[in-house]
């Protein structure tokens, strides 16, 4: 078992992910800046949990700060890296286009270097179903073309995954992008749909009903999503020869990770009001900038190299949200 440095550790995917690696056995240098981009406690309880647990050790950073990064990575031992810090919301990214360039960009160029001094085995990094921006064709391909992105948020994971591949590329570090589809589940972000509807619904506010509910998500809970990053940190790309299938020869390689199944948004509400025992009131909005219609992965490719195969139906998923939102809140 490995030492895995985690970045985003007291984040909302990166938490399970550190969970999970700890209860199979790994030890986890998480790292987080615990900024302010929701401020519901839920960091702090998160990182908690997390630091009573034996073979965890946390280091509370900058990413877009280099020195700290080479300090760190100088001082610190560890194999593979789960790269999950990131400044999220699209929404947020039109308000806040220079933290989303110094969170997601400069950060990112920051971890490649070092990692690149260090001779990282494998360092697997959180991309987005935002690169897909306005294609129409589903469910969504790697093969697509992700040329097209509506919001500055999905340009800068689209960043991402160019700036890997060029490291990949020039210093042969197995680079794994992991394109995360709508990611739902106890713990969640308070800016997403699902909390922020079950929030409104038990206090009786009016819901936030974006393209007058005209919206399709794959919506992947949490434990699906975990299964597949812990699955494909164990299988680092290889160089690949020039003229295999299309492929780039780097060890660079992007997977979707969704539940290959969207979701109305309508239906999403209804399970949730089922759930909860209580009707929303819905307040029909048209369409935000930097958003999109539909999200629908396709998952041939990650199923092929890791076996993934999502298995929580949303219904249950919704469940499990609710039943530890009550518990957390108490309501």
């Amino acid at each position: 078992m490995s030492r895995v440095l985690v970045t985003g550790c007291a984040g909302f995917i990166g938490f399970h992910v550190c969970r999970r690696l700890l209860a199979s056995g790994h030890t986890v240098l998480g790292i987080d800046n615990l900024n302010p981009f929701y401020n519901e406690g839920l960091k702090d309880a998160r990182l908690k949990i997390l630091e009573k647990t034996s073979g965890f050790e946390f280091a509370r950073g900058e990413l877009a700060d280099l020195a700290w990064v080479q300090e760190l990575f100088t001082r610190q031992q560890f194999g593979p890296i789960i790269h999950l810090a990131a400044q999220a919301g699209v929404r947020y990214s039109l308000e806040n286009p220079h933290l989303y360039v110094q969170s997601n960009l400069v950060a990112f160029v920051n971890l490649l270097e070092s990692a690149r001094a260090k001779k990282t085995p494998h360092f697997v990094y959180a991309s987005s179903s935002s690169v897909y921006g306005a294609n129409k064709k589903v469910p969504f391909s790697e093969k697509d073309n992700v040329d097209h992105p509506v919001s500055l948020y999905a340009a800068t994971k689209k960043s991402n995954e160019l700036m890997a591949h060029v490291y990949a590329h020039l210093y042969r570090i197995p680079l794994t992008g992991l394109r995360f589809f709508t990611v739902y589940g106890p713990w969640g972000r308070p800016d997403m749909a699902l909390f922020k509807f079950c929030k409104s619904i038990l206090e009786g506010t009016p819901i936030e009903v974006f393209n007058h509910g005209n919206m399709l998500r794959d919506f992947t809970y949490i434990d699906d999503i975990v299964e597949g990053v812990v699955r494909i940190m164990e299988i680092p790309p290889a160089s690949a020869t020039s003229d295999s299938s299309g492929e780039s020869p780097a060890p660079s390689r992007i997977y979707n990770i969704g539940n290959n199944e969207p979701v109305e948004l309508t239906r999403l509400i209804a399970i949730l009001e089922e759930q909860l025992g209580k009707k929303a009131i819905q307040k029909l909005l048209p369409m935000q900038p930097g958003d999109v219609p539909t999200t629908y992965a396709d998952i041939d490719e990650l199923s092929r190299i890791a076996g993934y195969r999502p298995h929580t139906p949303v219904e249950t998923g919704v469940g499990k949200f609710v039943e530890w939102y009550r518990q957390y809140y108490g309501v």
